[in-house]
């Protein structure tokens, strides 16, 4: 049965962290407007080692949620207002979640301690994964890669990257698989660091691979499983499965972030809502800030749907991409109805409202967009091939 109570130890938890949450705010202009890299610890960081240890306990009181339960609701709270700047810098990204989907053991533990960036996206190969033109040659001991990858997640301060090339063009994604490159492989360049319109303090980065040159085994995966074409293609289907859900999380932090500060503005000027009355005796303002709220409470729903499904081992991957579109899309339309509830005062830098419909338009479209999710979905519903719907 579906459960998503909490017991009291961990709403004691989610009421610290989102005062972390709430701490982070205070660097957010800055760091956008000026598209800083966040130090590694901020100084305020010190004043919530508590909570490490509070989380540390949890497991041991009666009625503690499930760790994807638990972990979205964590990040509700923690992006909150602010989707990416963090008071310590992380240690993993996308691609690490890469490394422990797709590698062996001895792999993980030789570079599970780097940040590894996800360098999946080409020029000329968004959404449709299966297109990949970065090969991948094998010259002896080492294997040779030649191509270009764009819109990489934290390739500016990775120590590697998981980077996805193909083995033969004509035998489509089972021959695409994953390699581990570290920054330092001869042939892998750095070219450029992206601007973006929003979510600017997430480092995102393109690489070109020139005769780049790594070792053997650094192709991730069992050779078995490799050799049956396992690895690849169906590795980054599964790291989405189980990223999709955080992804979407920050989108609904952001939204959470958005109605606190509307719910402020309004209740400055005595707007207040009363959810028991029906539309036609509400104002404009209210039915919006109603809508939003309704928005907020869909795109929750979906993501813990996701993640119930996932911590009782049984497949989401359709549950995945209905949170991320989901989550995408409500914040989306709900940050647009912030702005437009605060009127000139949403569009200015007086609010952090402004940032936040920059970044929840990013949120739609990176690790999958919503469109490419409403395939992947319609797919499943309907039966039908990739090729049924192009």
């Amino acid at each position: 049965m579906v459960d998503f109570s909490l017991n009291e130890k961990d709403r004691e938890i989610l009421d610290e962290v989102r005062k972390e949450g709430v701490v982070r705010r205070r660097y957010s202009r800055e760091y956008d407007d000026n598209e800083k890299m966040p130090p590694a610890e901020f100084p305020e960081a010190k004043d919530f080692d508590y909570i490490r240890t509070m989380m540390g306990k949890r497991h041991g009181y009666e009625g503690a949620c499930t760790p994807g339960i638990f972990g979205m609701l964590n990040s509700f709270q923690t992006h909150a207002g602010e989707p990416m700047l963090t008071l310590r810098a992380p240690g993993a990204g996308i691609g690490n979640v890469a490394l422990g989907a797709m590698g062996t053991p001895e792999q993980v533990k030789k570079w599970g301690h780097l940040q590894v960036a996800f360098a999946n996206t080409e020029p000329g190969c968004g959404s449709d994964s299966k297109a990949i033109e970065t090969t991948a040659v094998l010259d002896g001991d080492q294997w040779v890669l030649n191509g270009e990858k764009i819109f990489v997640s934290n390739g500016v301060t990775c120590g590697a990257a998981v980077v996805f090339a193909t083995l033969d063009k004509s035998a489509g994604r089972g021959a695409i698989k994953a390699f581990l490159v570290e920054r330092d492989a001869p042939g892998f360049e750095f070219v450029k660091k992206e601007h973006k319109m929003g979510l600017r303090v997430s480092d995102t980065a393109g690489y070109v691979l020139k005769d780049c040159r790594i070792p053997r085994e650094n192709i991730l995966g069992l050779d078995e499983e490799i050799k049956t074409g396992g690895g690849g293609f169906k590795g980054v289907m599964k790291t989405f499965n189980l990223t999709r859900p955080s992804v979407a999380a920050v989108s609904i932090g952001e939204l959470m972030g958005c109605l606190e500060m509307v719910q402020e503005a309004l209740e400055k000027e005595g707007i207040e809502v009363n959810w028991e009355t029906g539309l036609h005796r509400t104002s404009a303002a209210q039915q919006k800030l109603i809508e939003l709220e309704s928005l907020l409470e869909a795109g929750i729903l979906t993501i813990l749907r996701a993640v119930w499904l996932m911590d009782c081992g049984q497949p989401n991957n359709v549950e995945s991409s209905v949170c991320k579109a989901k989550g995408g899309d409500c914040a989306r339309r709900g940050v647009q109805l912030a702005v437009e509830l605060l009127g000139s005062l949403g569009i200015t830098h007086d609010t952090l409202v402004e940032k936040l419909f920059r970044d929840a338009r990013v949120g739609d479209i990176y690790e999958g967009t919503g469109e490419i999710q409403r395939l992947v979905v319609a797919r499943a519903m309907l039966g039908y091939s990739s090729a049924d719907l192009m």
